[in-house]
């Protein structure tokens, strides 16, 4: 049923219980996972002017990527994976690497935001649910998870 899935993550609690999700399911249909982090350039201080080797030095120089934890999970369980890099607008990139990579699944988590915060922020999640033509599963945090 599921041949790819994709986790977005930024190296939120949020995507990183996604991941969990999507590596579960890729284990259940012999999937590959594709771990897809954005560098939103409307929010970072990298443009689109830069070319991909230069803003993969600035992530490890900066500490850990934020696919990294995805993938060495996926290896713990032998899921095959890819992993992606890509700098733009973040549901607009997913859209795209979605229409590219022929994904049949995609994993989000949210951020449980709601109300005017909600409104004010928008989401990548709803953004992503609302644009794409293959299934999207969101994932939340659990409430009595206090080490958020």
């Amino acid at each position: 049923m599921y041949e790819t899935i994709l986790v977005p993550t930024d190296g939120s609690k949020g995507a990183s219980t996604a991941a969990e999700h999507a590596i579960n399911i890729a284990g259940s249909y012999d999937a590959t996972l594709h771990a897809l982090y954005v560098v939103d350039v409307r929010m970072s201080p990298i443009s689109t002017d830069m070319d991909r080797d230069e803003v993969i030095e600035l992530l490890e120089q900066s500490g850990e990527k934020p696919t990294t934890p995805v993938l060495a999970r996926a290896k713990e369980t032998d899921i095959p994976t890819v992993e992606a890099i890509r700098l733009g607008v973040p549901h607009e990139i997913i859209r795209e690497y979605i229409d590219e990579n022929d994904i049949d699944l995609v994993v989000m988590g949210t951020h449980g935001r709601t109300g005017l915060e909600r409104t004010l922020l928008g989401s990548t999640t709803e953004r992503t649910v609302r644009t794409v033509d293959v299934p999207v599963l969101t994932t939340q945090l659990d409430p009595s998870d206090d080490s958020k």
